[in-house]
């Protein structure tokens, strides 16, 4: 399940609530949720009972809001995909996603490929662009065309995106930087801040390089597909492996979930920079995934053991999340090579 489909899910169980006379609020046109900031607190975390506990009034209502939340508890829990629901106080729901839920998420990504994430949420969207001669903005504005044409809009003329001009020509870019590192440094920062085009930070094989740690990632998912097909070991989550119940699966889990909507923001906003970091935060949780969890997460056996369905699930993991890297730097222009 995507943070999109919860979105609906929970939008969903407010207004049969409504319908049912549980509830007497006024059903909003959409329901955020988002990924909690400390593990513990479930997959994902909304505050639609505080926003609907406050209604026109503006006022706080926290006893009225967990009042509300525990009737959206209690029928969410029912809903298939839906492990657990908690409320927290002054009126949070988080929401945590069993393992099929899970499993399936991957299955879905698998399947899609690095076409993951692309759809129709902006169909009937117009998203205005305009003509720009200066490196930095033409570059921008053709990326946002990509994503907008992934989403499922259309671009008409207009003003913008407006960016801080590139100090230097495209052409030195490419002469210092290359392509794949030009693209990034223009495109990773926010448009309203000047670019670094250092080619000693740029073109550094080092962790502290978030380019290189994003394609690094990449290729690191398909060395893992390699030695697998050494081992005979094919990817394939199954819910009933035990895997993608550790902090670190579930929190990877939560950001290739994350993919679809921030190609949307992204296409709609004409900001691609929120794409970019997107990529660095898949690309952090996958080397928390792989390397730091290591022994408690394994995708591959080792010494005597032999390959078992959790580590079938975890390369899958794995798998997916290679496909979410590459579909991204794709999108950005950027290539995502498979041995770096």
């Amino acid at each position: 399940m995507t943070p999109a489909q919860l979105s609906r899910t929970v939008l969903h169980t407010v207004r049969r609530a409504v319908e049912d006379d549980e509830l007497c609020v006024a059903v909003p046109e959409r329901v955020k949720v988002r990924t909690p900031p400390r593990p513990g607190y479930g997959d994902y975390a909304t505050n639609v009972a505080l926003l609907l506990a406050r209604g026109d009034r503006g006022e706080r209502g926290e006893g009225d809001a967990l009042v509300i939340a525990e009737v959206l508890r209690r029928r969410l829990v029912r809903t298939s995909g839906i492990a657990r629901v908690d409320v927290a106080a002054p009126g949070f729901l988080n929401i945590t996603l069993d393992a099929s839920s899970h499993a399936q998420l991957v299955r879905d990504i698998l399947s899609a490929g690095s076409r993951y994430g692309h759809g129709d949420a902006l169909a009937g969207v117009s998203v205005p662009l305009g003509p720009a001669d200066e490196v930095r903005a033409a570059l921008v504005a053709h990326v946002v065309r990509g994503l907008v044409g992934a989403s499922g809009g259309v671009v008409v003329a207009g003003r913008g995106p407006v960016v801080r001009a590139s100090p230097v020509s495209g052409a030195e870019l490419l002469r210092s930087l290359g392509p794949d590192a030009a693209r990034w440094a223009l495109l990773r920062p926010a448009g309203h801040d000047l670019p670094d085009l250092d080619p000693s930070r740029l073109l550094s094989q080092r962790e502290d390089n978030p380019l290189f740690r994003v394609r690094y990632a990449h290729a690191r998912t398909r060395a893992l597909m390699r030695n697998a097909g050494q081992l005979g070991l094919a990817p394939e989550p199954q819910p009933d492996s035990g895997a993608y119940d550790h902090p670190a699966e579930t929190g990877l889990l939560a950001l290739l979930a994350d993919h679809p909507r921030t190609i949307e923001a992204a296409a709609r906003h004409r900001a691609p920079d929120q794409l970019a970091r997107h990529l660095v935060a898949v690309a952090d949780a996958f080397f928390r995934f792989h390397d730091r969890f290591h022994d408690d997460c394994p995708p591959l056996p080792s010494g005597q053991l032999k390959p078992s369905a959790v580590h079938r699930s975890r390369l899958a993991l794995a798998d997916a999340t290679g496909a979410v890297l590459a579909g991204g730097l794709h999108l950005l222009g950027i290539s995502a090579p498979e041995h770096l």
